[in-house]
């Protein structure tokens, strides 16, 4: 099998996969190497706002528009962490450079520059993170948990969160509605 590298895809999860922590999710990835692979999930919205999250670090946004930007739940991984998905990619401590306009960062800084309206152009804030061990997504895309392809940023930044499944595939061609979640069973 050809080394499979999935970063900056996205990973859409297949109909039947009935994983709790993955159903009907798009992940983004952000690294993905012989150690194994992180990502993103960009379509989980938390039932929280920045604001409360500045609050808790005792930053105060000078916009309040930016208090209401939604939290997503990232994923399963280290719940309690903040992963910042941003463009322009600028590095801000704590950061992966995915592309040259993507990056993620987990420090401090970032979230007090965009309190102060100072950060990116384009933010997406999670709690925790998706991530596998070597070897393991390679399984799963073995086992068609996963369509992946092509991210596209207006996906992660701009599309309403409900959307952004059926969108992901879309970008392959793939319409999900129309895919049974029995695909492969007798």
């Amino acid at each position: 099998m050809p080394n499979l590298n999935l970063t900056n895809q996205f990973l859409i999860a297949m109909p039947a996969l009935d994983d709790p922590n993955f159903s009907r999710t798009v992940t983004y990835v952000c690294a993905h190497n012989d150690e194994g692979a992180m990502g993103i999930v960009i379509n989980r919205p938390l039932n929280l706002d920045l604001g409360e999250v500045l609050s808790q670090m005792e930053l105060e946004a000078v916009n309040p528009a930016i208090n209401e930007q939604t939290v997503f739940q990232g994923g399963p991984v280290h719940r309690d962490r903040g992963f910042i998905l941003h463009s322009p990619a600028k590095d801000w401590g704590s950061t992966i450079q995915v592309t040259e306009d993507i990056a993620v960062s987990t420090s401090r800084d970032i979230l007090a520059a965009m309190s102060r309206g100072e950060g990116p152009a384009e933010s997406l804030v999670a709690l925790g993170y998706a991530g596998w061990d070597a070897g393991q997504l390679e399984e799963e895309m073995a086992q068609n948990a996963w369509l992946s392809g092509p991210a596209d940023p207006d996906i992660i930044f701009k599309a309403p969160p409900e959307q952004r499944w059926l969108r992901a595939a879309a970008l392959m061609g793939v319409d999900l509605a129309r895919l049974s979640s029995d695909v492969g069973h007798a």
